[in-house]
């Protein structure tokens, strides 16, 4: 009796073992396995037929990271995120120009990026503006976006192309908070419905998960992806036959001009497109020590911001037109031979470079000496008002601040970007939640977040420089019609003028072609649109183009 008693327990022992293991086994299957929390509901717009009909009418897709598996390394899994399609957001509104009242909607939505077999890689976020009432195939359409590469485009849309833009001091400084945002007078409304897209990583544009990111993180997979955005947007909504246009900022254009190569191919002509703040070709913003190149293209852009500055000469200053020019003349001259020469330039011949350059940037003769003669953008903007304890903005020179790391041996500080950033972000946050009714918990990127995989593929980096000026050109002479304007800031320093024109000089475009190229310049930095001057400038230039591009 003892002995089967204690077989008994040894058995019953062994089944709760057993048992514990098989629960403990299951409580440790990743979160993925149990049933996927409800996601809020968005109300339909109830009098609203969405733009897109072709897909169903869901919520705004909250962002749905993926459930994190313990591994045995303890490393966690990629984020997924959610690439449901959802119905975007419709509302109306009203915004007076140049004394005309203007009806119009505004569709804030995400577009999906397919493969061949419909799988969605990739939802890009935009926000769509079409006037009320219009024959939409006769109204044009204009595609605009910022650059970076990984910035959002908030700043084209609250800055200068949308109906509502964020409220700054008259001369594009920053004012005190709190920020807000006012009915833009100089919005390009009236002359063009507006579609503002954000590159995946930014914004609310993503990826489905970080290997696809990587496909779209490059120039080739970026032009790509915008590419087949217009196509999907332009067949969605029936926008075929609308005169088409592009409107790229810094390396938006480098990205316009891709997409304009790349769709000529395809079927998808444009009427015009705008190119502010240019760089088409890397090879003249990049320097080496066998590309000496960037350093003759900044100088006149050096001698127009030490003039605003109150550096310069008195014979220089008092008139900057000729300045300007003087210092355009001198560097692609005496400066380019004196580079060209290298170690080989003799002492005397130095010393005038020194003295001619002290003359046309401000900056002291020692200074320029020890950078024997090539002075570059960190440079400048350090040295320029050292003697002040200020450093000089990258995207806008007319800024200044002091360096938050010191004054001495600290990295690269661009007082511009403090100055802009939190007004525009701020503003931008609220008026997509409560003028747009487009409600996310998804945080929208600003700039894309940056990791040490996320490096960007330069594509034709390997057989020189990134270019896509070779993609412009062919888009230009396989449509004789096609208007290019190219907008310039005169206190940019991240895309000097004097390169941009280096490189339209440089297409090789028979005269025909040529006069298709018009130019508008702006006393202004990389966001010409920042001073009320400079915005209300930009809309004037950018309406007399579309009309001459054929826009009604």
């Amino acid at each position: 009796m003892k002995k089967i008693s204690l077989r008994f327990v040894a058995v019953f022992v062994a089944l709760i073992f057993a048992t514990s293991c098989t629960v403990t086994s299951f409580a440790q299957q990743p979160d993925a396995l149990k049933p996927a929390p409800t996601r809020r509901q968005a109300a339909p717009q109830a009098s609203e037929k969405p733009a897109e009909t072709a897909i169903k009418p869901e919520p705004v897709a909250e962002p749905r990271p993926a459930a994190r598996e313990s591994t045995p390394d303890n490393k966690e899994k990629e984020e997924h995120y959610d690439m449901t399609e959802a119905v975007p957001v419709i509302t109306h509104h009203q915004v007076s120009v140049e004394g005309k009242l203007l009806k119009y909607s505004a569709t804030a939505g995400r577009l999906p990026i397919k493969r061949g077999d419909g799988r969605i890689e990739a939802e890009m976020f935009y926000v769509a503006y079409t006037l009320d009432g219009q024959d939409s195939a006769k109204r044009p359409l204009t595609f605009a976006f910022n650059g970076g590469p990984g910035s959002a485009s908030i700043w084209l849309h609250m800055g200068a192309l949308g109906p509502r833009k964020v409220v700054l001091q008259p001369d594009g400084f920053m004012p005190p908070a709190p920020y807000r945002m006012e009915d833009n007078a100089y919005t390009l409304l009236d002359k063009s419905d507006l579609v503002l897209i954000d590159a995946i990583g930014t914004g609310f544009s993503r990826a489905a998960d970080a290997e696809l990111f990587k496909k779209f993180w490059g120039v080739k997979g970026d032009i790509e992806a915008f590419s087949e955005f217009i196509r999907l947007y332009i067949t969605r909504n029936e926008r075929w036959s609308s005169p088409l246009f592009l409107f790229g900022e810094s390396y938006g254009t480098t990205r316009s001009a891709g997409i304009a190569g790349y769709l000529a191919d395809r079927g998808i002509s444009f009427n015009g497109i705008t190119l502010l703040s240019t760089v088409l070709n890397f090879e003249t913003l990049e320097d080496n020590n066998t590309n000496d190149q960037p350093y003759i293209f900044l100088i006149p852009s050096f001698t127009m911001i030490a003039g605003y500055h109150h550096k310069l000469a008195p014979d220089l200053a008092q008139d900057m037109n000729r300045a300007r020019q003087e210092s355009e003349q001198w560097a692609s001259t005496d400066y380019t031979q004196a580079l060209a020469k290298g170690d080989a330039l003799a002492p005397q011949e130095r010393q005038k470079i020194i003295d001619q350059l002290a003359r046309f940037t401000g900056l002291t003769k020692e200074v320029i000496d020890e950078a024997n003669l090539r002075i570059n953008v960190r440079k400048f903007t350090h040295y320029l008002l050292i003697d002040q304890k200020l450093r000089i903005g990258r995207l806008d020179a007319r800024y200044t601040g002091p360096d938050p790391n010191g004054l001495l041996d600290t990295p690269m500080y661009d007082p511009t970007g403090s100055a802009t950033q939190p007004p525009f972000t701020s503003v931008f946050n609220n008026y997509i939640r409560t003028e747009l009714g487009y409600k996310t918990d998804m945080p929208y990127n600003v700039r894309a977040p940056r990791g040490p995989n996320d490096t960007w593929d330069w594509g034709s980096a390997i057989e020189g420089f990134p270019d896509t000026a070779s993609a412009m050109r062919q888009a230009i002479v396989k449509n004789p019609y096609l208007k290019i304007l190219v907008m310039e800031g005169y206190y940019d320093l991240a895309t000097p003028y004097f390169a941009a024109n280096y490189t339209v000089d440089h297409l090789n475009l028979p005269q025909k072609y040529r006069d298709n190229v018009s130019f508008a310049t702006y006393d202004a930095g990389h966001m010409v649109y920042l001073p009320t001057e400079g915005l209300k400038k930009m809309k004037s230039d950018q309406a007399a183009f579309m009309g001459k591009a054929g826009a009604q």
